[in-house]
């Protein structure tokens, strides 16, 4: 898998990176994110594939993306299908600190040391080049405005902006609603990417779900969980 291209991980957690306090928003609800991201990207790879409500490996080659092949090869391990919602309600301690230093070794984000009530240290990520950010966003925006049926990326990357509540960060106030709306309507066009969002809000809203018809199919709109609708910001802390 080349390495000219970002992935869904890397451009979801770039939008919830705010570029004036370089803290992260809906940092818990971001995590869960991450990990429906690194599956999306993985099904986009060839990868894997969706089974139902459940995720299978249809081919186990790695992709030459150390975090993104180290998924595969938990999800390979488990030996059968496993069900989205459970691998994105598992452990995933540090996926974003990975993230983020990640995107600090390609020189995307720099980091900032600082503290938490002058005692507990702390680490801002601010981004070296906002263009990038921008440019991820405006085709969130090129999509919202013209209606036009976005290419499986950005389509998956708008479901899981919304399901872990970027929505109110991307699209403040009143004046964001309609666009806010608009985001969520975007999961139409890519069906891994709705699978993947259900499941983290899924997992937001403490569902052990059943196998069930998509939400879209019957007609039910996708609404966040109640950690995404809060909008809070939080430090990234080094330890």
């Amino acid at each position: 898998m080349g390495r000219s291209r970002r992935t869904i991980p890397e451009e979801l957690l770039l939008l919830a990176l705010d570029p004036t306090t370089g803290t992260t928003a809906q940092p818990q609800s971001l995590d869960l994110g991450l990990a429906g991201a690194q599956l999306v990207e993985l099904a986009l790879a060839g990868r894997i594939a969706p089974d139902g409500d459940r995720i299978a490996v249809v081919m186990p080659r790695p992709t030459g993306d150390p975090t993104l092949d180290s998924a595969l090869e938990l999800l390979r391990r488990r030996g059968s299908p496993v069900r989205a919602v459970h691998w994105i309600g598992g452990p995933r301690l540090g996926l974003r600190q990975i993230y983020l230093a990640h995107l600090e070794r390609c020189g995307m984000v720099h980091a900032v040391a600082g503290q938490m009530c002058g005692v507990l240290p702390t680490t801002r990520y601010q981004a070296t080049d906002t263009a990038i950010s921008r440019d991820i966003k405006n085709r969130l925006d090129s999509a919202i405005r013209t209606g036009v049926p976005p290419d499986p990326r950005t389509a998956a990357l708008a479901a899981l902006a919304h399901a872990v509540g970027l929505g109110k960060h991307l699209y403040p106030g009143n004046e964001g609603r309609s666009s806010r709306s608009r985001l969520r309507d975007l999961i139409r066009h890519d069906p891994m990417g709705g699978l993947v969002a259900h499941a983290v809000m899924d997992v937001q809203n403490g569902v052990a779900v059943q196998p069930r018809r998509s939400q879209q199919a019957a007609g039910v709109p996708l609404q966040p969980g109640p950690q995404a609708g809060r909008g809070s910001m939080a430090h990234t802390s080094v330890h």
